[in-house]
């Protein structure tokens, strides 16, 4: 009879630990997700210049508005530091510098989907809704269309659409910056 397998879940705390010990390099493409930590893929060319535009276009349009991050941390819960490709944060003086954002700075999460859509729609979309993150997009680029997740209950988002070219969105937290599906797509 063999002995049952156990898996050790990490905290966000150990998981920086690790980090400060040198297991980790600052350019390594982890994240932590439910306490594990996941080795992300390569950037493919699309997905790099989607992000690109996406970062550079969100903020140029919000300016002082907000704080866009490009696939830095936040921290969600005490098992969870994911590196989303955009966050659009509610603006700091500081610039978070003295820690990384949590729930209640994030405006919008984006994601972008080229070979990693099943886990970024399975894995982290439930862990941004379960953690209480109110938007979260992600750009489906093999369907050319941008799923958008609104109003976290439960653990899940209640209000889930799917926004395709020739339509325009705009985030809950800027109504008025209208962005057309195309471009972000490119």
């Amino acid at each position: 009879m063999g002995m049952p397998l156990t898996e050790h879940r990490f905290t966000v705390d150990e998981y920086h630990r690790m980090g400060d010990a040198g297991i980790f390099h600052e350019d390594d493409r982890v994240e932590l997700i439910r306490g594990r930590i996941v080795q992300m893929s390569a950037i493919g060319r699309r997905h790099a210049g989607c992000v690109n535009y996406l970062g550079n276009t969100l903020a140029r349009l919000l300016g002082q508005r907000a704080v866009v991050g490009v696939q830095n941390p936040v921290i969600l819960d005490l098992e969870g530091e994911p590196r989303p490709d955009v966050a659009v944060l509610v603006p700091r003086p500081e610039f978070y510098r003295d820690r990384h954002p949590a729930p209640a700075d994030i405006l919008l999460l984006i994601e972008v989907a080229d070979t990693t859509l099943d886990y970024d729609r399975d894995e982290k979309v439930p862990v941004y809704a379960e953690t209480g993150v109110q938007e979260v997009w992600l750009v489906n680029l093999p369907g050319n269309a941008i799923e958008i997740y609104r109003d976290p209950r439960d653990g899940r988002y209640a209000d889930v659409r799917t926004a395709r070219r020739g339509s325009t969105i705009a985030p809950l937290a800027f109504p008025d910056l209208a962005l057309r599906v195309a471009e972000l797509l490119g």
